[in-house]
């Protein structure tokens, strides 16, 4: 794995993107690594578009920009494909993220002629399926994981346990519905590989 991870988050206020860019820097941060997780300030609309970024190291960041050539794009909400290139600066060996229900032929066209790496996860019909309300940045958060290898997922999954014991700790129910939505992303990305393009979906 390189030296340093770019990751940019697009979504909506309310969805969830920023807090999953923050908590992604923090179980990093817990695994040793260098780390940042800021969202780009902006109106703070309940359903405006909103960006955040991570940078995840082995080595100190000196940088403190916005990230403007990524390596991965997560994209929380499909229906900011319609207005906003979420693939700008994307670096062309790195890789696209969406939150879809649509299949990958059908995004590719929104995708202003991008040839790298795909990936479709249906975050809400997991989100669902394990917590029974649409939280789309649990399963988008492991998405990532397993799209970028960043961190070993077993070791992401021990982390990411710890910190909903310490955030819910009187709502076990919320701790392992957020846990089978990890563990449904990474079975759904790891069930549906197909060479290096990959359509995840939740069986």
């Amino acid at each position: 794995m390189k030296d340093t991870i770019e990751i940019r988050w697009h979504g909506r206020g309310g969805q969830g993107a920023k807090t999953a860019a923050l908590l992604l820097a923090d179980v990093a941060f817990q695994t040793g690594k260098y780390v940042q997780g800021f969202p780009e300030y902006g109106p703070e609309r309940m359903g405006a578009p909103i960006t955040a970024y991570n940078r995840i190291s082995s080595r100190p960041i000196t940088i403190h920009s916005n990230i403007y050539f990524p390596d991965y794009v997560v994209v929380v909400d499909d229906g900011l494909l319609e207005s906003i290139d979420v693939t700008a600066g994307l670096k062309k060996d790195g890789a696209v993220i969406v939150n879809t229900s649509r299949s990958k032929e059908e995004i590719l066209p929104m995708l202003h002629g991008f040839e790298g790496k795909v990936f479709t996860v249906d975050a809400r019909k997991i989100s669902v399926s394990a917590l029974g309300k649409n939280y789309p940045n649990s399963p988008m958060l492991a998405a990532v994981v397993a799209v970028s290898g960043v961190m070993e997922q077993e070791v992401f999954l021990k982390e990411m346990q710890a910190s909903f014991e310490h955030k819910f700790a009187k709502k076990p129910e919320v701790i392992e519905g957020n846990m089978k939505a990890l563990q449904l992303t990474f079975e759904a990305i790891e069930e549906n590989s197909n060479g290096t393009d990959r359509q995840a979906v939740c069986a």
